[in-house]
Protein backbone atom coordinates (compact mmCIF):
# COMPACT_ATOMS: atom_id res chain seq x y z
CA UNK A 1 0.00 0.00 0.00
CA UNK A 2 1.27 3.59 -0.62
CA UNK A 3 2.64 5.81 2.13
CA UNK A 4 0.02 8.41 0.87
CA UNK A 5 -3.10 5.56 1.04
CA UNK A 6 -1.96 4.20 4.36
CA UNK A 7 -1.92 7.88 5.68
CA UNK A 8 -5.43 8.02 4.78
CA UNK A 9 -6.42 4.71 5.48
CA UNK A 10 -9.30 4.81 7.61
CA UNK A 11 -10.29 1.18 9.44
CA UNK A 12 -13.89 0.27 9.76
CA UNK A 13 -15.95 0.68 12.90
CA UNK A 14 -17.89 -2.15 14.09
CA UNK A 15 -21.73 -1.27 13.53
CA UNK A 16 -24.24 -2.90 15.40
CA UNK A 17 -27.85 -4.01 14.40
CA UNK A 18 -29.36 -0.78 15.83
CA UNK A 19 -27.28 1.61 13.29
CA UNK A 20 -29.67 0.75 10.27
CA UNK A 21 -29.87 2.45 6.81
CA UNK A 22 -33.88 3.09 7.81
CA UNK A 23 -32.84 5.63 11.08
CA UNK A 24 -31.02 7.91 8.51
CA UNK A 25 -33.55 11.46 7.43
CA UNK A 26 -35.04 10.90 3.99
CA UNK A 27 -33.58 13.77 2.79
CA UNK A 28 -29.85 12.37 3.55
CA UNK A 29 -30.35 9.03 1.98
CA UNK A 30 -31.22 11.23 -1.13
CA UNK A 31 -28.28 12.91 -1.32
CA UNK A 32 -26.76 9.32 -1.29
CA UNK A 33 -28.55 7.78 -3.92
CA UNK A 34 -25.29 9.12 -6.38
CA UNK A 35 -23.25 6.16 -4.76
CA UNK A 36 -23.72 2.75 -6.07
CA UNK A 37 -25.82 0.55 -3.34
CA UNK A 38 -23.60 -0.99 -1.58
CA UNK A 39 -21.76 2.14 -0.61
CA UNK A 40 -24.57 4.39 0.09
CA UNK A 41 -25.66 1.97 2.59
CA UNK A 42 -22.48 1.07 4.67
CA UNK A 43 -21.53 5.22 4.53
CA UNK A 44 -25.76 5.93 5.77
CA UNK A 45 -25.13 3.18 8.77
CA UNK A 46 -22.02 5.10 9.78
CA UNK A 47 -23.48 8.32 9.41
CA UNK A 48 -26.44 6.91 11.84
CA UNK A 49 -23.73 5.90 14.08
CA UNK A 50 -22.08 8.82 14.42
CA UNK A 51 -25.30 10.76 15.47
CA UNK A 52 -25.97 8.34 18.48
CA UNK A 53 -23.02 8.58 19.59
CA UNK A 54 -22.06 12.09 19.36
CA UNK A 55 -23.21 13.27 22.79
CA UNK A 56 -21.99 9.51 24.88
CA UNK A 57 -19.00 8.80 22.88
CA UNK A 58 -17.91 11.86 20.51
CA UNK A 59 -13.89 10.19 19.94
CA UNK A 60 -15.76 7.05 18.65
CA UNK A 61 -18.62 9.00 16.45
CA UNK A 62 -15.68 10.77 15.30
CA UNK A 63 -14.55 7.23 13.56
CA UNK A 64 -17.68 6.38 12.28
CA UNK A 65 -17.80 10.13 10.50
CA UNK A 66 -14.02 9.34 9.10
CA UNK A 67 -14.93 6.18 7.24
CA UNK A 68 -17.90 7.81 5.68
CA UNK A 69 -15.73 10.62 4.63
CA UNK A 70 -13.09 8.16 3.43
CA UNK A 71 -15.91 6.53 1.51
CA UNK A 72 -18.21 9.32 0.29
CA UNK A 73 -16.27 12.49 0.28
CA UNK A 74 -17.72 14.27 -2.70
CA UNK A 75 -21.10 14.64 -0.77
CA UNK A 76 -21.30 17.88 1.43
CA UNK A 77 -24.03 16.29 3.99
CA UNK A 78 -21.19 13.42 4.91
CA UNK A 79 -18.54 16.58 5.15
CA UNK A 80 -20.91 18.24 7.42
CA UNK A 81 -21.34 15.15 9.33
CA UNK A 82 -17.75 14.70 9.57
CA UNK A 83 -17.52 18.52 10.73
CA UNK A 84 -19.98 18.00 13.82
CA UNK A 85 -18.51 14.97 14.89
CA UNK A 86 -15.07 16.73 15.06
CA UNK A 87 -16.02 19.59 16.59
CA UNK A 88 -17.78 17.42 19.14
CA UNK A 89 -14.64 15.34 19.58
CA UNK A 90 -12.60 18.82 20.40
CA UNK A 91 -10.93 18.62 17.08
CA UNK A 92 -10.96 22.25 16.07
CA UNK A 93 -8.69 22.46 12.59
CA UNK A 94 -10.20 19.35 11.33
CA UNK A 95 -14.33 20.76 12.42
CA UNK A 96 -13.05 23.82 10.16
CA UNK A 97 -11.95 22.21 7.29
CA UNK A 98 -14.25 20.27 6.78
CA UNK A 99 -17.45 22.47 7.77
CA UNK A 100 -16.26 24.96 5.09
CA UNK A 101 -15.61 21.96 3.08
CA UNK A 102 -18.95 21.52 3.19
CA UNK A 103 -20.07 25.14 2.74
CA UNK A 104 -18.43 25.22 -0.29
CA UNK A 105 -20.31 22.28 -1.79
CA UNK A 106 -23.40 24.13 -1.26
CA UNK A 107 -24.59 23.21 2.36
CA UNK A 108 -25.15 26.92 2.86
CA UNK A 109 -24.94 29.14 6.25
CA UNK A 110 -26.66 26.67 8.57
CA UNK A 111 -23.40 26.01 10.33
CA UNK A 112 -21.53 29.41 10.64
CA UNK A 113 -22.72 29.12 14.59
CA UNK A 114 -20.26 26.48 14.86
CA UNK A 115 -17.88 27.72 12.66
CA UNK A 116 -17.75 31.21 14.89
CA UNK A 117 -17.27 29.08 18.30
CA UNK A 118 -14.48 27.01 16.39
CA UNK A 119 -12.57 30.52 15.73
CA UNK A 120 -12.95 31.40 19.49
CA UNK A 121 -11.53 27.82 20.28
CA UNK A 122 -8.49 28.42 18.33
CA UNK A 123 -7.94 31.67 19.89
CA UNK A 124 -9.24 33.85 17.28
CA UNK A 125 -12.24 35.77 18.55
CA UNK A 126 -12.26 38.51 16.23
CA UNK A 127 -12.93 35.97 13.02
CA UNK A 128 -15.79 35.04 15.06
CA UNK A 129 -17.15 38.76 15.26
CA UNK A 130 -16.48 38.88 11.33
CA UNK A 131 -18.29 35.48 10.46
CA UNK A 132 -21.39 37.19 12.60
CA UNK A 133 -21.12 40.32 10.62
CA UNK A 134 -21.24 38.54 7.37
CA UNK A 135 -23.44 38.98 4.58
CA UNK A 136 -24.46 35.03 5.00
CA UNK A 137 -25.34 35.81 8.87
CA UNK A 138 -28.66 37.20 7.58
CA UNK A 139 -29.55 34.32 5.64
CA UNK A 140 -29.96 32.22 9.07
CA UNK A 141 -32.85 31.49 10.59
CA UNK A 142 -33.77 32.32 14.05
CA UNK A 143 -32.89 30.02 15.66
CA UNK A 144 -29.34 29.86 13.98
CA UNK A 145 -28.99 33.67 14.52
CA UNK A 146 -29.69 33.11 18.15
CA UNK A 147 -26.98 30.85 18.55
CA UNK A 148 -24.74 33.15 16.31
CA UNK A 149 -25.59 35.99 18.53
CA UNK A 150 -24.51 33.92 21.51
CA UNK A 151 -20.84 33.11 20.06
CA UNK A 152 -20.30 36.82 19.08
CA UNK A 153 -21.45 37.85 22.79
CA UNK A 154 -18.41 35.01 23.85
CA UNK A 155 -16.00 36.62 21.53
CA UNK A 156 -16.32 40.18 22.85
CA UNK A 157 -16.34 38.61 26.18
CA UNK A 158 -12.92 36.95 25.18
CA UNK A 159 -11.89 40.67 24.33
CA UNK A 160 -12.16 41.69 27.63
CA UNK A 161 -15.37 43.73 25.72
CA UNK A 162 -17.73 42.65 28.99
CA UNK A 163 -20.45 45.50 28.36
CA UNK A 164 -20.27 44.65 24.72
CA UNK A 165 -21.15 41.63 25.22
CA UNK A 166 -24.13 41.98 27.27
CA UNK A 167 -25.42 44.71 24.88
CA UNK A 168 -24.79 42.10 22.11
CA UNK A 169 -28.22 39.47 23.57
CA UNK A 170 -30.20 42.43 24.05
CA UNK A 171 -32.33 40.96 21.41
CA UNK A 172 -35.98 40.78 21.12
CA UNK A 173 -36.20 36.96 21.70
CA UNK A 174 -34.76 38.12 25.07
CA UNK A 175 -37.77 38.25 26.61
CA UNK A 176 -38.69 35.74 29.72
CA UNK A 177 -42.51 35.83 29.06
CA UNK A 178 -41.45 34.02 25.85
CA UNK A 179 -41.29 29.91 25.49
CA UNK A 180 -39.24 28.99 22.52
CA UNK A 181 -36.81 26.56 21.93
CA UNK A 182 -33.92 28.51 22.14
CA UNK A 183 -34.84 30.61 25.36
CA UNK A 184 -33.41 28.83 27.51
CA UNK A 185 -30.04 28.62 26.08
CA UNK A 186 -30.47 32.95 25.23
CA UNK A 187 -31.27 33.39 29.15
CA UNK A 188 -28.49 31.46 30.37
CA UNK A 189 -25.80 33.26 28.08
CA UNK A 190 -27.47 36.57 29.11
CA UNK A 191 -27.04 35.96 32.88
CA UNK A 192 -23.83 34.08 32.16
CA UNK A 193 -22.40 37.20 31.01
CA UNK A 194 -23.99 39.44 33.13
CA UNK A 195 -22.43 37.92 35.94
CA UNK A 196 -19.09 38.56 33.99
CA UNK A 197 -19.74 42.11 33.57
CA UNK A 198 -20.07 42.06 37.58
CA UNK A 199 -23.94 42.44 37.65
CA UNK A 200 -24.81 39.70 39.86
CA UNK A 201 -28.07 40.56 41.12
CA UNK A 202 -29.19 40.85 37.42
CA UNK A 203 -27.38 37.56 36.57
CA UNK A 204 -29.62 35.42 39.24
CA UNK A 205 -32.62 36.76 38.11
CA UNK A 206 -31.87 35.46 34.22
CA UNK A 207 -30.27 32.31 35.48
CA UNK A 208 -33.79 31.92 37.39
CA UNK A 209 -35.66 32.62 33.94
CA UNK A 210 -33.74 29.99 32.10
CA UNK A 211 -34.16 27.37 34.55
CA UNK A 212 -38.07 28.12 34.94
CA UNK A 213 -37.82 27.51 30.99
CA UNK A 214 -35.01 25.03 30.58
CA UNK A 215 -37.47 21.80 30.59
CA UNK A 216 -35.24 19.80 28.36
CA UNK A 217 -31.75 20.34 30.61
CA UNK A 218 -30.03 21.70 28.45
CA UNK A 219 -28.33 24.11 30.65
CA UNK A 220 -26.94 24.28 34.66
CA UNK A 221 -29.09 27.57 35.39
CA UNK A 222 -30.14 25.21 38.55
CA UNK A 223 -26.34 24.66 39.52
CA UNK A 224 -25.04 28.54 38.90
CA UNK A 225 -27.87 29.54 41.34
CA UNK A 226 -26.70 27.62 44.27
CA UNK A 227 -23.50 29.19 43.46
CA UNK A 228 -24.69 32.43 43.76
CA UNK A 229 -27.09 31.93 46.46
CA UNK A 230 -25.82 29.11 49.08
CA UNK A 231 -29.26 27.08 48.16
CA UNK A 232 -29.27 23.28 47.70
CA UNK A 233 -29.80 23.32 43.72
CA UNK A 234 -32.21 20.28 44.67
CA UNK A 235 -34.53 22.82 46.46
CA UNK A 236 -35.57 24.08 43.03
CA UNK A 237 -39.10 24.67 44.48
CA UNK A 238 -37.44 27.23 46.84
CA UNK A 239 -36.91 29.66 44.04
CA UNK A 240 -39.51 31.78 42.65
CA UNK A 241 -39.23 31.47 38.87
CA UNK A 242 -39.89 34.89 36.74
CA UNK A 243 -41.91 36.22 39.72
CA UNK A 244 -40.40 39.82 40.38
CA UNK A 245 -41.54 42.07 43.06
CA UNK A 246 -43.70 44.66 42.67
CA UNK A 247 -44.97 47.19 44.69
CA UNK A 248 -49.16 47.79 43.59
CA UNK A 249 -51.32 45.37 45.83
CA UNK A 250 -53.61 44.51 42.54
CA UNK A 251 -50.49 43.33 40.51
CA UNK A 252 -49.34 40.89 43.57
CA UNK A 253 -53.08 39.77 43.67
CA UNK A 254 -52.65 39.09 39.74
CA UNK A 255 -49.57 36.81 39.75
CA UNK A 256 -51.42 34.85 42.44
CA UNK A 257 -54.13 34.19 40.89
CA UNK A 258 -56.57 35.87 43.45
CA UNK A 259 -59.65 38.34 42.69
CA UNK A 260 -59.43 41.85 43.95
CA UNK A 261 -61.80 40.42 46.41
CA UNK A 262 -59.79 38.78 48.34
CA UNK A 263 -57.31 40.98 49.15
CA UNK A 264 -57.16 42.12 52.32
CA UNK A 265 -58.27 46.09 52.53
CA UNK A 266 -55.94 48.04 55.02
CA UNK A 267 -58.16 50.03 57.17
CA UNK A 268 -57.27 53.84 57.48
CA UNK A 269 -56.85 55.43 60.66
CA UNK A 270 -59.60 56.84 62.92
CA UNK A 271 -59.96 60.95 62.93
CA UNK A 272 -59.03 61.75 66.26
CA UNK A 273 -60.41 64.84 68.23
CA UNK A 274 -57.39 66.93 68.16
CA UNK A 275 -57.33 70.01 65.19
CA UNK A 276 -55.74 69.66 62.72
CA UNK A 277 -52.32 71.74 62.27
CA UNK A 278 -52.56 75.13 60.49
CA UNK A 279 -50.28 77.07 58.46
CA UNK A 280 -51.72 80.25 59.71
CA UNK A 281 -49.92 81.69 62.89
CA UNK A 282 -51.13 82.13 66.43
CA UNK A 283 -52.98 85.69 66.97
CA UNK A 284 -50.34 87.78 69.17
CA UNK A 285 -51.50 89.26 71.53
CA UNK A 286 -50.28 93.26 72.27
CA UNK A 287 -50.18 95.10 74.82
CA UNK A 288 -52.43 98.19 75.52
CA UNK A 289 -51.12 101.51 76.45
CA UNK A 290 -51.64 102.38 79.72
CA UNK A 291 -53.81 105.04 79.16
CA UNK A 292 -55.87 103.28 77.02
CA UNK A 293 -56.24 100.41 79.38
CA UNK A 294 -57.40 102.85 81.77
CA UNK A 295 -60.52 104.03 79.47
CA UNK A 296 -61.57 100.79 78.92
CA UNK A 297 -62.69 100.67 82.78
CA UNK A 298 -64.47 103.66 82.75
CA UNK A 299 -63.36 107.54 83.31
CA UNK A 300 -60.19 108.65 84.84
CA UNK A 301 -60.35 109.79 88.38
CA UNK A 302 -58.12 112.29 89.49
CA UNK A 303 -55.39 111.62 91.71
CA UNK A 304 -56.61 111.78 94.94
CA UNK A 305 -54.84 114.32 98.20
CA UNK A 306 -55.33 116.73 100.69
CA UNK A 307 -54.74 119.37 97.80
CA UNK A 308 -57.82 118.67 95.94
CA UNK A 309 -61.43 118.50 97.64
CA UNK A 310 -63.88 119.83 95.77
CA UNK A 311 -67.22 120.43 97.45
CA UNK A 312 -70.06 118.83 96.24
CA UNK A 313 -72.14 121.82 94.29
CA UNK A 314 -75.90 122.11 94.19
CA UNK A 315 -77.80 118.86 93.06
CA UNK A 316 -74.42 116.72 93.35
CA UNK A 317 -75.42 113.21 94.60
CA UNK A 318 -74.37 112.51 98.00
CA UNK A 319 -72.11 109.81 97.88
CA UNK A 320 -73.00 106.60 99.75
CA UNK A 321 -72.05 105.60 103.18
CA UNK A 322 -69.44 102.57 103.35
CA UNK A 323 -68.14 103.99 99.57
CA UNK A 324 -64.22 103.50 99.48
CA UNK A 325 -62.26 106.46 99.75
CA UNK A 326 -60.47 107.17 96.71
CA UNK A 327 -58.18 110.07 98.59
CA UNK A 328 -54.94 110.09 99.69
CA UNK A 329 -52.72 110.41 103.11
CA UNK A 330 -55.63 112.60 104.65
CA UNK A 331 -57.98 109.98 105.28
CA UNK A 332 -61.19 111.66 104.50
CA UNK A 333 -63.83 109.91 102.72
CA UNK A 334 -64.79 112.23 99.56
CA UNK A 335 -67.47 111.99 97.13
CA UNK A 336 -66.74 110.46 93.74
CA UNK A 337 -64.34 113.04 91.86
CA UNK A 338 -66.34 115.52 89.43
CA UNK A 339 -65.18 115.63 86.05
CA UNK A 340 -63.73 118.71 84.84
CA UNK A 341 -65.50 120.89 82.78
CA UNK A 342 -63.24 121.55 80.08
CA UNK A 343 -63.56 118.04 77.61
CA UNK A 344 -59.65 118.87 76.45
CA UNK A 345 -58.68 117.51 79.85
CA UNK A 346 -60.90 114.80 80.04
CA UNK A 347 -59.92 112.04 78.82
CA UNK A 348 -61.19 110.18 75.84
CA UNK A 349 -63.30 106.95 75.86
CA UNK A 350 -61.14 104.26 75.10
CA UNK A 351 -62.33 101.28 72.14
CA UNK A 352 -61.54 98.44 71.35
CA UNK A 353 -57.01 98.39 70.74
CA UNK A 354 -56.43 98.35 66.55
CA UNK A 355 -53.45 97.42 65.93
CA UNK A 356 -50.80 99.87 64.51
CA UNK A 357 -49.61 98.25 61.87
CA UNK A 358 -46.11 98.87 62.78
CA UNK A 359 -45.15 95.64 65.14
CA UNK A 360 -46.35 92.10 65.02
CA UNK A 361 -49.95 91.20 64.73
CA UNK A 362 -50.57 95.02 63.01
CA UNK A 363 -53.03 95.51 60.25
CA UNK A 364 -50.91 96.38 57.66
CA UNK A 365 -48.75 92.91 58.25
CA UNK A 366 -49.48 89.26 56.14
CA UNK A 367 -49.96 86.39 58.01
CA UNK A 368 -46.33 84.50 58.41
CA UNK A 369 -46.43 81.58 55.65
CA UNK A 370 -43.70 78.84 55.29
CA UNK A 371 -41.22 79.31 52.53
CA UNK A 372 -39.12 77.14 50.68
CA UNK A 373 -37.98 76.87 47.20
CA UNK A 374 -40.98 76.02 44.90
CA UNK A 375 -38.72 75.54 41.80
CA UNK A 376 -36.76 73.01 43.29
CA UNK A 377 -38.01 69.67 41.99
CA UNK A 378 -38.68 67.03 44.80
CA UNK A 379 -36.35 64.68 45.85
CA UNK A 380 -36.41 61.51 43.91
CA UNK A 381 -37.27 58.03 45.54
CA UNK A 382 -34.18 56.79 44.83
CA UNK A 383 -31.36 55.20 42.17
CA UNK A 384 -32.78 53.41 39.21
CA UNK A 385 -32.58 49.86 39.26
CA UNK A 386 -31.41 45.19 36.26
Amino acid sequence: MPESARASFVAEPRLSEEHTVAALDAEVRRDLRGLQKDTADSVARHLVAAGSLMEEDPALALEHARYARRRASRIAVVREAAGIAAYHAEEWSEALAELRAARRMGGGPVHLPVMADIERALGRPERAIDIARSPEAAELGTAGRIELAIVAAGARRDLGELDAAVVGLQIAELDPARRDPWSARLFYAYADNLLAAGRESDALQWFVHASDVDDEGETDALGRIAELTGEDPDDADDFAFGIEEVEEVGEVAALDGTSADDVPVVDEPAPTDEPAPTDEPAPIDVPAPADEAAADDGPVEPAGGADRTDPPGDGSPEPDEGADPTGGDSGVTDPVAARDDDPAEAPAAAGPVEPTGSGPGGADEAPATATGDTDRPADPDGDDAR
